[in-house]
């Protein structure tokens, strides 16, 4: 598949301004970012590429003190494990637990969960705070024999430690198809058979229902595939949610209640949030503007 790579220059150069830019970026169909000393390389692919869309997202940027400047190159499908290896995708420990490393790393020291992540150009190696979030949150879970929904799965990280923790069944579901191909071949070499694999986003849930759902995806589309989450949810069922800033949770608060979700608690790294809302069997009343 090809790509188009924009290397984006930032003044000043520093992690909050590299994450409102990379959040920007991630609406409207970039997928991996990768940190340089000016600012970041990001990626898309050449059928979601739109020069008008890149133009209007930074032009509506919220940094009102930060020069951003551009350059774009079309990109011929190449040996992607080689570049993220060129550019340093270390292997990445969380909570002394997991462990999550490519298949070019070695002498990899043993933890409980190991996860061999190839990530092609699809997002989710677990070095970003909302995957390292929702990995703290599937580690304190009891997932044996537990159904488990990953919705945008990106390279199905999150489905593949669900299933050695013991999850059972689950669905990893992602509307890009590159991820979708990355999330079969990483469920491959970690033998983890246990995952069904769709493409498709949030209409391809019904009346089904789940113990567990993930979703890490973006404001825009979370606050859009609540109400979807929400009927596949019974009393007690769990729905963790991230993608978003912290300024972003009382909307996306507001949206669960109305599908009587409460939140029951959340995560936050770099502005960065993850959150859990659990079903109720009541209705939740939503809070009304003064």
């Amino acid at each position: 598949m090809n790509y188009y790579e924009l290397k984006i220059s930032l003044i000043p150069n520093t992690e909050v301004n590299r994450d409102v830019i990379s959040a920007l970026l991630a609406e409207i169909g970039f997928e991996s970012f990768v940190e340089t000393e000016t600012g970041l390389e990001a990626y898309i692919a050449e059928k979601s590429f739109s020069e008008e869309a890149i133009a209007d997202a930074l032009k509506n940027c919220p940094l009102p003190d930060v020069a951003v400047s551009y350059e774009m190159e079309w990109i011929k499908s190449r040996d992607w494990n080689e570049e993220w290896e060129k550019n340093f995708f270390q292997p990445m420990v969380i909570q002394n637990q997991v462990i999550i490393h490519s298949s070019f790393h070695k002498d990899i020291p043993p933890f409980p969960y190991d996860i061999v992540i190839d990530p092609k150009m699809a997002f989710g190696t677990g070095h970003h705070s909302t995957t390292a979030m929702m990995v703290v949150y599937l580690l304190e879970q009891n997932l044996e024999g537990k159904s488990l929904l990953d919705m945008g799965c990106g390279t199905a990280v999150l489905a593949i430690l669900a299933d050695k923790k013991g999850a059972k069944p689950v669905r990893a579901i992602d509307n890009d198809e590159w991820a979708y191909e990355n999330s079969l071949e990483n469920i491959r070499i970690n033998r983890a058979s246990g995952i069904q694999v769709e493409l498709g986003d949030a209409s391809l849930l019904g009346k089904e229902h789940y113990d567990y759902i993930f979703a890490n995806i973006n404001r825009n589309i979370l606050l859009n595939d609540i109400p979807a989450y929400a009927a596949c949810m019974q009393p007690g069922t769990s729905l963790f949610m991230s993608g978003f800033y912290e300024e972003d949770l009382a909307v996306i608060d507001e949206a669960c209640r109305r599908q009587s979700l409460e939140l029951a608690g959340y995560k936050e790294d770099n502005h960065w949030v993850a959150a859990q809302w659990k079903k109720r069997p009541y209705p939740l009343i939503t809070r009304k503007k003064a």
